[in-house]
């Protein structure tokens, strides 16, 4: 085998590059997935606990789980870092508050198409290539798309939710990024669900009572905790440790696409031809997000 050759189980400096490129981006994509098909699970608990009550139920046990695991230590964290985690905590109860309020009165795929319009925004807003813009305005393209040409036909309350959580969302790209850059492993994140969660509690409290306490409603909080804030947090604090915010900000343009299709297996929320336009606009334009990123990778390393 001559200097330049290589075996056949090992990969070229261009491969592992692209390989390490698109690594964060599978975990985006997983985290979206596990996400929305919790929030599709969310939806049928909530005849039993209420939006508020599922928050409740989700960001808490979240918690439980991830503060066993991880054992995070409280001390020797500076004052601004535990400011970050703070922020990281409102926002993610914030999101979480907004957005299935929004779900209880209009269908996921419309609240993830809303809610979506705040990353979108970030990244807008952020980025420094002009090429993101392109691939923004695209993305954007499908998501007005897929609320059917306009959102009147909406309940204007559910859709100002959707709104609202689209705004947090942004806020927790942010404080996400940061609290992985400056606590090890999952150690901010898990502290931070425990910040999200004592502020939702009163309001679960309040809205649901005692019915958090029924043994099935809490094993379906559980399945929607791991689903929805465990596994998809996880995930998309390590892929924030090696992937710019703009792109992973157009990234999350996959989670209308996504929740369409939780929507309609899980909720028999029917997708139109309509629908099915917008989600390849959508995968377009985050595809050509991930091949920027690669590209820059490649050039940055030149």
């Amino acid at each position: 085998m001559g200097p330049g050759e290589l075996g056949s189980g090992e990969l070229g400096p261009g491969a592992r590059r692209a390989r390490g490129s698109l690594g964060p981006v599978a975990l985006v994509v997983a985290g979206g997935l596990s996400v929305q098909f919790g929030a599709a699970v969310a939806v049928l608990l909530m005849p039993r606990a209420g939006a508020l009550g599922v928050v409740t139920l989700r960001l808490v046990l979240a918690a439980v789980v991830l503060l066993l695991v991880c054992r995070p230590r409280l001390r020797g964290h500076s004052r601004d870092g535990w400011g970050t985690v703070v922020a990281f905590g409102a926002a993610m109860a914030g999101m979480n508050m907004l957005f299935y309020q929004a779900v209880d009165r209009i269908p996921l795929g419309a609240a993830v198409t809303l809610e979506v319009l705040g990353p979108l925004a970030l990244s807008v807003i952020v980025s420094r290539r002009l090429v993101n813009l392109v691939w923004a305005g695209l993305a954007l393209g499908g998501v007005v798309l897929l609320s059917g040409g306009g959102f009147d036909r909406l309940d204007p309350v559910g859709a100002a939710f959707a709104l609202g959580a689209g705004v947090m969302w942004a806020a927790y790209i942010v404080f996400s990024a940061r609290t992985g850059r400056r606590f090890p492993q999952a150690d901010g994140l898990a502290l931070a669900m425990a910040v999200g969660a004592v502020l939702s509690l009163p309001f679960g409290l309040a809205e649901a009572g005692g019915k958090l306490l029924v043994p099935s409603t809490i094993g379906l909080g559980l399945l929607v905790a791991l689903m929805s804030s465990v596994l998809p947090y996880t995930l998309e604090l390590l892929a924030l440790r090696r992937l710019p915010a703009p792109t992973f900000a157009v990234l999350m343009s996959l989670e209308p696409a996504i929740a369409a299709t939780a929507g309609f297996l899980v909720l028999h929320q029917a997708l139109s031809a309509g629908d099915a336009l917008a989600i390849a606009l959508v995968v377009a334009a985050s595809m050509g997000a991930v091949r920027t990123q690669v590209g820059a990778g490649r050039t940055a390393r030149k």
